[in-house]
């Protein structure tokens, strides 16, 4: 039927479009989806990122890969499991159970300067171990040399533990100075580290026992750390805890002068040993470790322990020093253990 003359067009039909509409997109120009992806509204975005996804809004990160978010404040804890989680990783990939920490000075140099000596000192100690622990029997990677990853004294334990052909730690971490990785660092287990208090949690995780050669703050830091842990009994195993130079340790810290003062006692003095020589240091490291369980945990984490463990430990202790002391047969004329 044809149009009456008298009345207005209906708009939207095909005799008129309406005023506003857009002509028809070509079918070369549609939207990648069809009609109903023309339908999403615009989020806004560069117009590259725009042009590279046909148009759409271009999709956030996840935030597990948004550096910014990772970089900021609010990703902070983020950032510190990260650097737990990932050096158990690479412990339990390498199947390290545990290890011998080594620490000393980053800016000791072979045959250099006051302590120059203690690089061939620190070398061959770590070859003595990583010899001794290659040898035993077990499925895991004992007693482990590791050490803070940089240059000087740390460079040394590390290098002499690959002159045994073993392998070797570095907890390293960033600064603005002297301390980069050294070489001599085995491949997957050279960890990176962005705060320090993490760093030390690892390294006292899995030492079971530590040699501080001579040191400056960050020594001395690593050092009472890991015996304010032993004095406390914070950790469920003890640590052996070896100063090595003698002449050096009792001119730094003057252990008599705190036990005078009461602010130690007899006991905690007992808790460090001294060494001059590699292979006196090497001695003492293994009687205190010879007898221990090789257990089969991959890595072996010391565990923390708190007040009411610690308490009932000190009465087992108690209870166990008022015990009467076995005897031996009276046939064999020994006297009672002592």
């Amino acid at each position: 039927m044809a149009d009456d003359p008298t009345q207005p067009p209906f708009r939207g039909s095909a005799a008129e479009p309406p005023a506003d509409a857009s002509p028809e997109r070509p079918h070369s120009e549609a939207r990648p989806g069809g009609e109903a992806a023309s339908q999403l509204p615009d989020l806004g975005g560069p117009p590259a990122a725009k042009a590279a996804s046909g148009g759409l809004p271009r999709r956030s990160p996840l935030a597990y890969l948004d550096r910014s978010f990772l970089d900021s404040d609010e990703g902070r804890p983020v950032r510190i499991l990260a650097e737990y989680l990932q050096p158990l990783r690479a412990f339990r990939r390498q199947r390290v159970r545990d290890t011998i920490v080594f620490f000393g000075s980053a800016r000791v140099r072979e045959g250099e300067g006051p302590l120059g000596e203690y690089y061939a000192d620190a070398r061959e100690l770590a070859r003595l171990v990583t010899a001794w622990s290659s040898s035993l029997k077990s499925p895991a990677r004992r007693y482990v040399v590791c050490t803070g990853g940089g240059p000087g004294l740390m460079e040394a334990a590390n290098r002499g533990a690959r002159d045994a052909g073993g392998r070797s730690i570095g907890l390293n971490i960033g600064l603005p100075f002297e301390q980069r990785p050294n070489p001599f660092i085995s491949k997957g287990l050279s960890l990176e580290f962005r705060y320090f208090f993490m760093r030390k949690l690892w390294f006292a995780h899995l030492a079971r026992a530590v040699v501080a050669f001579p040191g400056g703050f960050g020594t001395l830091d690593e050092l009472f750390e890991l015996l304010t842990l032993s004095q406390t009994g914070k950790l469920d195993r003890p640590t052996v805890i070896v100063l090595y130079g003698s002449s050096f340790w009792r001119e730094i810290v003057d252990f008599e002068a705190l036990e005078r003062y009461g602010t130690i006692d007899e006991n905690d003095r007992r808790l460090l040993q001294f060494a001059d020589t590699p292979r006196e240091a090497f001695d003492v490291l293994r009687g205190a470790l010879l007898a221990d369980d090789a257990g089969d945990a991959v890595p072996a984490v010391a565990t923390s322990v708190t007040c009411e463990q610690a308490r009932k430990r000190a009465r087992s202790r108690r209870f166990a020093a008022r015990a009467p002391s076995p005897r031996t047969s009276p046939a064999s004329g020994d006297e009672e253990r002592r």
